[in-house]
């Protein structure tokens, strides 16, 4: 066995064992380790540029590995996530943009870019049909800003906006909490609700992202991350031999414009099902009528147990490096998009052009267009109540 074939059967086999990383040991992710002795993570913070006259700042979280996670405060953008491979040398796995100006003309629908590159996203996440709800008895209205649908919160999401950084300090963790209050009838939506996305690093590896949010008025409510993950490197090339392992075994099936049908299909027998390792491009090109309507996989998948409680949601293994990405939620649901619609002309920070297949999201979150499904888990929130949404980020540093 050649020493490529050695590290791909044992990558595979990595992956196949991620069901016994469980929930119990993402509970504690943020906590302090007692067996810990090791220096605590650090963060410093640096000026990035300005919106508006408006200053951005980006911090920087650093555990004792040499695990660096670079978050700005426009739009709580995940920048970078560098880890060090054989030689200790930082290989950047996010994608990204060098500067603040990037981000502003290139990273949505808007600018022409519609990327969102590493951004946090709300009011809702995912797309609503016709921009369209209604809640209570009222209609209300999200400007539209794809194929005739709201997506992401519509044309002035949270990915825009500057969020107010807090710093965090724990035993073993260092955290980056950012606040944002959205004023009530932005973007259409009902009430003033205020958001809570707290980024924590630990000694462990972890990059837990914990959400909290109030409203005043009954609203809906779908956040989450929409970070590019390259885990050979974000000027590697293609995503397409990575494994990825879902914990799913249904999805979401889309209309023609990529509104869910309401049915929640079988993975089995389709190229949907990632329920074992299976590389990414396996299936991408095949002229199956969901992967065509989103020229690749761009769909949610039904996380198995998923919608409470941290459940193992995915795991990406590069067979390369022997890199992976583990991710638990306490969300249903889990958006995979392959990257489908980078073509070439993004330049990413480390000066290559971004092209189709290039990275892959996996975004936790209710599921799209749930405020017009009934039988999808509900995504209202009523004064009284509080929104909290966990996903965890294990990465580990080390290679096969």
């Amino acid at each position: 066995m050649t020493s490529l074939s050695r590290r791909h059967a044992l990558a595979v086999a990595a992956a196949a064992g991620a069901g016994a990383l469980t929930a119990p040991g993402v509970a504690s992710a943020a906590s302090p380790s007692p067996r810990s002795h090791r220096p605590a993570p650090t963060i410093s913070r640096e000026v990035f540029g300005q919106v508006d006259g408006v200053a951005v700042y980006r911090y920087t979280l650093t555990a004792v590995s040499g695990l660096t996670v670079k978050i700005l405060t426009y739009g709580g953008i995940v920048q970078s996530v560098q880890v060090p491979d054989g030689r200790g040398r930082p290989v950047d796995i996010a994608l990204g943009f060098a500067t603040l100006d990037d981000y502003v003309a290139h990273n949505s629908p808007e600018a022409g870019g519609g990327v969102y590159f590493g951004a946090l996203i709300g009011r809702y996440a995912n797309r609503i049909a016709n921009g369209t709800f209604t809640l209570d008895g009222a209609t209300y209205q999200v400007p539209v800003n794809n194929n005739g649908n709201a997506l992401h919160g519509g044309t002035v999401g949270f990915d825009k906006k500057i969020w107010t950084p807090t710093v965090e300090h724990g035993h073993d963790s260092v955290g980056l909490r950012l606040e944002y209050v959205s004023p009530d009838g932005e973007m259409g939506f009902p009430g003033t609700l205020t958001t809570q996305a707290t980024y924590t690093l630990d000694n462990s590896d972890r990059l837990t992202l914990a959400f909290r949010a109030t409203t005043d008025k009954a609203t809906v409510v779908n956040l989450t991350n929409h970070t590019y993950w390259n885990l050979a490197g974000e000027s590697s090339g293609d995503v397409y031999g990575q494994l990825l392992h879902l914990n799913a075994d249904r999805y979401t099936p889309v209309d023609a414009t990529q509104i869910p049908t309401g049915e929640r299909l079988p993975v089995r027998a389709t190229p949907m099902d990632f329920t074992r390792p299976t590389a990414i491009g396996a299936r991408v090109a095949r002229a199956d009528p969901q992967l065509l309507t989103g020229t690749g996989y761009d769909l949610n998948w039904a996380v198995n147990g998923g919608g409470g409680k941290p459940t193992l949601a995915a795991r990406a293994v590069d067979p390369r490096s022997g890199r992976t990405l583990t991710m638990w939620t306490t969300q249903p649901g889990i958006q995979f998009y392959s990257g489908n619609f980078l073509t070439g002309a993004l330049v990413g920070t480390g000066n290559s052009a971004y092209r189709q297949g290039y990275g892959f999201a996996l975004e936790t979150q209710n599921f799209p267009d749930a405020p017009n499904h009934p039988d999808f888990p509900s995504s209202v929130l009523r004064p009284g109540q509080v929104y909290r949404h966990t996903t965890v980020f294990g990465l580990a540093t080390s290679r096969l």
